[in-house]
């Protein structure tokens, strides 16, 4: 499998749904609490721009547009980032 293959599926099996969950989690608490704190409106915007960029990724990758070496930094630094911080954040920080 190519390194693009395995950041696709990486993507698509585990970090959107992740993201997804997350910003479920945060409906949930604004709905219980009738009110979005603006803590919780910056971790929307934020978690919905990230997944904006993998979405981004992830067209390059069907239209041929990203090399081989760049899909394998993105998955070690998905793979680092998952490890190193497994809840509330994901571990992601914002690219430059």
């Amino acid at each position: 499998m190519s390194y693009s293959e395995k950041l696709k599926e990486l993507i698509t099996k585990s970090v959107i749904p992740d993201l997804d969950e997350r910003l479920d989690e945060i409906f949930e608490e604004i709905a219980d609490s009738k009110d979005a704190s603006a803590d919780a409106k910056e971790e929307i915007e934020e978690l919905r721009e990230f997944k904006a960029d993998l979405q981004d990724v992830l067209a390059d990758i069907e239209n041929g547009d990203i090399e081989e070496d760049e899909c394998k930094e993105l998955i070690d630094d998905i793979l680092e980032a998952q490890k190193g911080n497994e809840e509330e954040d994901f571990g992601f920080s914002e690219e430059d």
